[in-house]
């Protein structure tokens, strides 16, 4: 009896880990997490400037394209890397993939944006008292994924999980930049992140599966609409 109190208790208490793991998983990937998200939009902007984005079909096929080609081959993949990398608490692993991503920005804009959302996150993580969170100061150009990695680690995210949570915000924040840009009703919105939830789980499961010397993406047209929006004359989002 007694042994069968104590199996269940020692469930219980992984269940209860594994379920407030989950939830600062949601916190993690949620849209109001302060680290300016939102004022992005990766291109998206732009490509509605040059006409190339006119309605939900084509911001579907942009965000989808986009995703398929540059996100799941290279973003992805190096998130995995830095998680990885965390896990076994190796500062000088994840400050080589943080560097090969950072590299990886083709524009002023794109490197702007991941170093000062993963700076933000740094700030964040070390209100929150986060376990650990001083290692991030060993990177001192700490780019938004290698955070958000260490943030998912730190909280005992499993790693499949937070790939997906971290695609699905990264994908969320693309269609409101669309609802904003386009402009699209709030359900048109609604379907399009219902569409994309193959292509997600497609670009998970690619992710995960990469050799290092396959990751890459090669996506000129996207880095040159990047590139145009820092000086587009009005826009709505931050350049």
């Amino acid at each position: 009896m007694a042994m069968v109190t104590i199996a269940m208790t020692i469930t219980a208490m992984t269940t209860e880990a594994s379920s407030l793991a989950r939830l600062r998983l949601l916190q993690l990937a949620s849209p109001t997490l302060p680290v300016g998200a939102y004022s992005y939009s990766q291109g998206l902007e732009a490509a509605a400037e040059a006409g190339q984005v006119v309605d939900a079909a084509s911001a579907g096929h942009w965000i989808a394209q986009v995703l398929e080609h540059g996100v799941a081959r290279l973003e992805a993949p190096v998130l995995v890397r830095l998680m990885a990398a965390w896990q076994d608490a190796d500062v000088s692993r994840a400050a080589h993939w943080n560097e090969r991503f950072i590299a990886s920005r083709e524009s002023a804009e794109f490197r702007a944006e991941t170093l000062q959302m993963g700076y933000s996150l740094r700030v964040l993580l070390k209100s929150l008292a986060l376990p650990g969170v001083t290692l991030l100061d060993e990177i001192v150009e700490l780019a938004w994924p290698t955070a958000w990695a260490f943030a998912a680690v730190a909280w005992g995210v499993e790693p499949r999980a937070a790939l997906d949570a971290y695609l699905w915000a990264w994908a969320e924040n693309q269609v409101l930049a669309a609802v904003k840009i386009v402009p699209l009703g709030q359900t048109d919105g609604q379907r399009l992140l219902l569409t994309l939830g193959e292509p997600l789980a497609a670009a998970s499961g690619f992710a995960t599966g990469i050799a290092d010397e396959d990751i890459g993406a090669f996506m000129p047209h996207l880095a040159l609409l990047s590139a145009r929006h820092e000086s587009q004359y009005s826009r709505l989002f931050r350049s």
